[in-house]
């Protein structure tokens, strides 16, 4: 049987940081929208802040359905399982913010993911921030076995390769919009 707890306490937030993949399931407010869910890895990407508060690192990407979904709505789940050691699924629901690279408040969020936001903060979109309502896990019986090779590094080696101009027109043309047509960020035209 499940748990629901009442925050984050500091062994779950120790287990969460070590987990080298987490899920990110966002939808718009329209019902024929697109419901999305996203992996995200790299270890050092995610924080919990506090009890009832996590962030992660929103790396560029070919889409901006999280982006887009958490300007809508605000509504987000994330979940994490535990594919060695103890079996374990936990889920953080709750009300998501992107804070973009260029708004007040980033670098000091930055600084909470010390060398992984540095070595990434060229390409951040952001970074999403969640207020978390409800933190439960379950059994994870059924979460297979599997053990982590290593970190794949061939976003970050794509982005450290490419320059702040063809950054800059890859969010234009890639991060404008949704793939239902909301805002993603808000980007202005290069001239």
């Amino acid at each position: 049987m499940g748990n629901v707890y009442d925050g984050i306490g500091a062994a779950l937030a120790g287990w969460i940081e070590a987990q080298p993949v987490f899920f990110v399931a966002t939808a718009p407010l329209a019902a024929d929208g697109l419901v999305n869910l996203s992996p995200k890895g790299t270890v050092g990407t995610f924080r919990v802040l506090d009890e009832h508060t996590f962030a992660y690192l929103d790396v560029l990407g070919s889409g901006v359905e999280t982006q887009a979904h958490i300007r809508e709505n605000g509504r987000v789940c994330v979940m994490l399982c535990a594919f060695d050691g103890k079996p374990n699924i936990v889920r953080l629901h709750g009300t998501g913010r992107s804070v973009l690279v260029d708004e007040p408040g980033f670098d000091e969020l930055l600084e909470r993911f010390g060398e992984a936001g540095r070595e990434r903060r060229r390409y951040l979109r952001g970074v999403i921030v969640v207020d978390v309502a409800r933190v439960s896990d379950s059994c994870g019986y059924a979460v297979p076995r599997m053990a982590l090779v290593e970190e794949r590094e061939t976003l970050d080696k794509v982005l450290q390769s490419r320059d702040d101009e063809y950054i800059a027109r890859y969010k234009v043309e890639r991060n404008a919009a949704s793939l239902d047509g909301l805002p993603g960020l808000p980007i202005a035209s290069p001239a």
